[in-house]
């Protein structure tokens, strides 16, 4: 087979990118025709709300691991190439000068040692960094297995560091991925969170100490390749935030896939599931998005006996309903935390209110010019003591509030 070009290699090796989530992309992503090339450029946006535009690429489609959910696995039939990190460093950077792309997301399959497909991967962006005077985002993959002393030079280099962890069980990656540990993901995991803290401290008596991946680091979880349930889910995540202050975790819906060369078949291993679970996923991050925002803890997320997020409900409402004992909230004595559990009250619009309510008592009226959706909340507050509907029926509440979420639908994150 002739050797690919270097376009050629765009093309396939910024597709490869796109199934992995752990850094931030918005809906419109898709190929698109820069200088370089063909390249999966994705549309995303800062937290002020900046559009940035972000190329994802693999260093390297080659894989010695053989995970089953993963298209890139070792026994697959697909096309295989590698760039050189002079090859990859030039090609971002001229992407980069003619302004195609903001960002840059560098991952790999494991060709190698894990020490010396990190050691790539730094390569590359050192390329960038000094030489091509590239100063746009970079979030770097970090290879499971790679020494500390590779991840303390990554973190110099790169604003973003993120190692997937995948599945939320031992016994999951033992059945899908026998030659990945979770043990060493973790490690690496707290490798990073003990070289970042050690490196703020220095900072703190030092200012001309270097930042150390200043964006923090993130994992990804897949959805649906296993048997474990949101439950197992949302306690791993709430354990990775607490313990390693990870910025963000994603969740990936798994996506069948049928390969040519041998990985035509659906792998045995694997759930038969005819599209991705895109409803479980936008639940999650809806339950993830409280644990990180509103202040919830993973266990209450859930009601008792419960494995799984209500289908029909964001777990918020889902929450307030079981508790109406907590209920209802008066909106002009409530405490920032009282009005965080309040559905249809986020917490910037709560923190409106505590501002707002110090000149005048609020009516409700003025909560819906203040960001309230009062469709939701209107069940749960009070306004100096008046309901504008009581919580008396709750399969009535319920039923008015359910956003009855296909199976296949995909949905804006954060709506509730």
């Amino acid at each position: 087979m002739a050797a690919l070009d270097i376009v050629e290699k765009l093309s396939l090796l910024s597709g490869a990118a796109k199934y992995d989530a752990s850094c931030a992309t918005g809906e419109g992503a898709g190929l698109e025709k820069t200088a370089g090339g063909t390249a999966m450029v994705y549309h995303s946006f800062t937290e002020s709300g900046r559009p940035v535009r972000l190329l994802k690429v693999l260093f390297s489609n080659v894989c010695r691991f053989d995970c089953a959910y993963c298209v890139n696995r070792a026994s697959s039939g697909i096309q295989r190439a590698s760039f050189t990190a002079r090859e990859l460093a030039g090609l971002c950077s001229s992407l980069w000068r003619k302004r195609y792309i903001d960002g840059f997301f560098l991952s790999s399959g494991v060709f190698a040692d894990p020490d010396i497909v990190m050691g790539k991967l730094i390569e590359t962006v050192k390329l960038l960094r000094k030489e091509a005077g590239y100063n746009g985002y970079i979030h770097l993959k970090i290879i499971p297995g790679a020494g500390e002393k590779l991840i303390r030079e990554a973190g110099l280099w790169a604003d973003r560091l993120s190692i997937n962890i995948e599945l939320p069980t031992d016994k999951s990656l033992q059945t899908l991925a026998p030659q990945k540990s979770g043990k060493t993901i973790l490690e690496a995991m707290n490798d990073f969170t003990l070289v970042h803290s050690a490196f703020e401290e220095d900072r703190r008596r030092i200012r001309s100490t270097p930042e150390f991946a200043p964006a923090g680091q993130t994992t990804q979880l897949i959805v649906g390749a296993s048997a474990d349930d949101d439950r197992q889910i949302i306690a791993l995540s709430s354990s990775l935030y607490r313990k390693f202050s990870l910025r963000r975790v994603y969740y990936s819906a798994f996506m069948p896939i049928h390969l040519p060369g041998g990985g035509g078949l659906p792998d045995p291993r694997l759930p038969d599931i005819p599209s991705p679970p895109l409803a479980r996923e936008h639940r999650l991050y809806q339950a993830d998005w409280l644990i990180r925002f509103y202040h919830f803890t993973g266990g209450e997320i859930f009601g008792e006996g419960e494995s799984f997020l209500d289908g029909n409900l964001d777990p918020k409402t889902a929450w307030a309903l079981r508790r109406l004992d907590f209920f209802p909230v008066e909106v002009n004595r409530a405490c920032y935390e009282e009005l965080l559990r309040v559905p249809g009250i986020g917490a910037k619009t709560a923190r409106i209110i505590l501002e707002r309510r110090r000149s005048h008592t609020l009516d409700f009226e003025g909560l819906r010019r203040l960001g309230v959706i009062l469709k939701r909340a209107r069940y749960f507050i009070t306004c100096s003591g008046t309901f504008l509907d009581r919580p008396e029926d709750p399969k009535r509440i319920r039923r008015l509030l359910s956003d009855s979420v296909g199976a296949g639908m995909q949905l804006p994150l954060f709506d509730f």
